[in-house]
């Protein structure tokens, strides 16, 4: 498929990429890989000088953490494994910041776990949060916060971790950073005809049955959990790559047309995210003056000045119907305020918000990005 290719990751307009603990982190010695980040830093840099904003999943704070706290390099009990994480992320954070400054660009640290995606609030205040640093022309760096994070609130695999942080920010490419350089019809190690997929247009219960486990001793990641993240990134619009990692300048490699398995967006980022807000059911009905809805129509957030009336009792970041004071419904969005919120804001300016409610809150009461018009 044409559109997929090296060509396609120079064009894109905001990347994630996802990079494992093998990649970061030597497995004899449990050092990190200076030269390879280095080189990794220019790729970022190179990126960002195309125009392209740039979001950094990286693991490695456990497999760092243990040879700070001088544990073995076996499966450690929950514990240990939170003690290493909490050690080793200020050193993965600092070895992020000390490659990437040279190059002029910002670094800031992001910390989540599953519940900051299932909770409509904690995801607003993370796509927020992350809409901010990159306005900010930042290269987050993301990881699963392993020092809270138990087995009921974990992704459990940062390239599932790394599709729902590229459906989050409306990526249009995911480059999964792996051991391999694609998705096979079995396992190359094993079967010397084994044959990669260039493109994947479809994930189909026979490509899912070809997928094996991890392979490596400081991955938890294998094919699998990549078909799982290539699922829900392309069904967010996002398409996503697989390919070698480890040998030096892995972007510029697939910038210059190197072995990757592609696959397929099934939509743009922005329908995407348009249809999910649009498939919700709504907990409650902002009423809008006519202001208020051509702002709307042409494109802009709706503000709590041009909110009239406030039906049903919905959380932050609940979905609401937008409607217009002559009963036609104009949309529906994610709100950033309550039920009683919304109605003690309604009519108001925005700079009026802190003196209203008590406490500081956010300029908009329905972001356009988190609107179905």
């Amino acid at each position: 498929m044409a559109s997929l290719s090296a060509a396609h990751l120079g064009q894109a307009k905001r990347v994630v990429i996802k990079i494992g603990s093998a990649l970061l982190v030597d497995k004899d010695s449990g050092a990190l890989r200076g030269t390879w980040l280095a080189s990794m830093a220019e790729d970022i840099a190179r990126l960002r000088a195309g125009g392209a904003d740039v979001v950094l999943v990286s693991s490695g704070s456990i497999a760092l953490g243990r040879g700070i706290l001088g544990l073995p390099m076996t499966e450690l009990p929950l514990e240990q494994s939170q003690a290493a994480a909490a050690a080793g992320q200020i050193r993965l954070a600092r070895a992020w910041e000390e490659a990437l400054a040279p190059h002029g660009q910002i670094t800031a640290q992001v910390l989540v776990t599953l519940e900051d995606s299932t909770d409509r609030r904690r995801y607003l205040n993370s796509r927020a949060t992350l809409e901010t640093l990159l306005g900010f022309d930042a290269v987050p760096i993301v990881n699963e916060n392993d020092t809270v994070a138990t087995d009921e609130i974990r992704y459990g695999d940062n390239d599932r971790l790394a599709a729902q942080v590229a459906a989050t920010v409306g990526a249009d490419v995911l480059v999964l950073l792996s051991d391999v350089d694609g998705l096979y019809t079995a396992n190359p190690q094993d079967d010397p005809g084994a044959r990669r997929f260039d493109v994947v247009d479809q994930i189909t219960p026979e490509i899912e049955a070809m997928a094996g486990d991890a392979g490596s001793g400081l991955s938890k990641g294998g094919m699998k959990t990549k078909l799982m993240a290539a699922k829900m990134a392309t069904s967010a619009g996002c398409a996503m790559a697989i390919c070698h990692g480890a040998d030096l300048y892995p972007i510029k490699r697939l910038e210059q047309g190197g072995p990757v398995t592609w696959f397929t967006p099934q939509l743009d980022p922005h329908a995407a995210r348009k249809r999910w807000i649009s498939a919700m059911k709504p907990q409650g009905v902002a009423v809008i003056d006519e202001g208020a809805a051509k702002a709307l129509r042409a494109g802009n957030s709706l503000l709590p000045a041009g909110l009239r009336a406030v039906e049903g009792d919905f959380g932050r970041g609940d979905p609401v119907s937008i409607r217009c004071t002559d009963g036609q419904t104009l949309g529906q969005g994610l709100t950033r305020y309550t039920a009683r919120e919304a109605t003690a804001i309604a009519g108001h300016k925005s700079h009026d918000i802190e003196e209203l409610l008590g406490y500081p809150g956010r300029a908009v009461l329905i972001h356009r990005d988190d609107m179905a018009v």
